[in-house]
């Protein structure tokens, strides 16, 4: 029997209603000692990934890691995009392990799980293992992650990989929420924010609407 294809996503494809996202740890003390990537390509992807979950309402969970006696403040390109919005502070390295947050991803009451954050080996690791013992989808944008090594960042992704996460990158994360350009109310925020903090995909769109009028669609 042949298979018929029909012009419909995937299931393994997210959408804005289908996940939480979680931001781990995006604190100076935990910055100072990333190394598998830059400082300013953090910061970008970082913002590009808050700018995206906040344009297209994703339920988003902010979490730091004794931010007043150790750690310092969540990075502003993550709290500007969500104004008023409180983090919750833990002491436990692993997320999963804090019943603040447990308790706001049991309201929240969404099958999948989105991770980015600081460093990936520990406090990245930690929620995503948990998190798929616990029956939940996992997903981690690699990008929008760094470790103190690039050894230490590539075998965490592996592990959580081998265990069942789905990795992905920061613009991969906004495209998938767009995911069609005829979707009209959200194609000015999407372009827009790719011609922020897009990087080079970014300035081709602002190139192209400025010199030729072009249009995505």
């Amino acid at each position: 029997m042949s298979i018929q294809a029909t012009p419909t996503a995937g299931s393994k494809l997210l959408t804005p209603t289908d996940h939480t996202l979680v931001m781990i740890d995006f604190q100076s003390q935990m910055a100072f000692a990333t190394h598998s990537i830059d400082a300013v390509n953090l910061r970008n992807n970082a913002a590009l990934v808050a700018q995206a979950a906040a344009g297209f309402k994703v339920s988003t969970i902010l979490t730091t890691v004794a931010e007043k006696s150790f750690s310092g403040p969540m990075f502003s390109e993550i709290t500007d995009a969500f104004p008023g919005q409180p983090m919750l502070d833990r002491t436990s390295m692993n997320t999963w392990e804090d019943a603040a947050v447990i308790d706001r991803v049991n309201a929240i009451g969404k099958p999948r799980i989105v991770l980015a954050g600081l460093w990936t080996s520990v406090c990245i690791v930690g929620p995503a293992l948990s998190a798929l013992d616990q029956g939940f989808e996992v997903y981690v944008i690699a990008d929008a992650c760094g470790d103190v090594s690039t050894e230490a960042h590539n075998r965490a992704m592996d592990r959580m990989v081998q265990a069942g996460a789905r990795p992905m990158t920061s613009l991969q994360y906004l495209l998938e929420l767009q995911r069609d350009w005829a979707r009209g109310d959200t194609y000015e925020l999407t372009t827009g924010i790719a011609k922020k903090v897009g990087g080079a995909y970014g300035i081709g769109i602002d190139y192209a609407k400025t010199m030729f009028g072009a249009h995505e669609g």
